[in-house]
């Protein structure tokens, strides 16, 4: 059973940092494109980052280029979002997603859903 499951989420003030964690269970993550999706209420929703499953390349949104990290532990079976420079804009609901197989990581076609965490940037 495919299970993801986010944690780290919370209230930062603009310039702060907070890093996303994603436990994965069910499967692996070097088999998978993983990644991480968000929606604020009224927007659309925005591939934020996705790392590759074979050779884990990154692949990042121009919004967050720069400020964002993604990585991961093929042993712990984790994956990590690292939010540096965080503005009122990053704020959302930010899901770990697993894409679809046979598809390209960065067209962001996720498959199964982490229930989400919220970050809210505000001062």
């Amino acid at each position: 059973q495919v299970q993801l499951v986010e944690s780290g989420g919370g209230l930062v003030q603009p310039g702060e940092s907070l890093r996303l964690s994603c436990a994965a269970s069910g499967f692996t993550l070097d088999y998978y494109c993983l990644g991480w999706i968000r929606q604020d209420s009224g927007k659309e929703r925005e591939g934020v980052s996705v790392i590759r499953s074979d050779d884990g390349h990154t692949f990042y949104a121009d919004s967050v280029k720069g400020r964002f990290t993604i990585s991961r532990d093929i042993f712990t079976n984790t994956v990590y979002l690292q939010m540096d420079s965080l503005k009122p804009e990053d704020t959302a609901v930010y899901y770990c997603v697993r894409m679809k197989t046979g598809t390209d990581c960065w067209a962001y076609e996720a498959e199964y859903w982490g229930q989400g965490t919220q970050v809210t940037v505000s001062s």
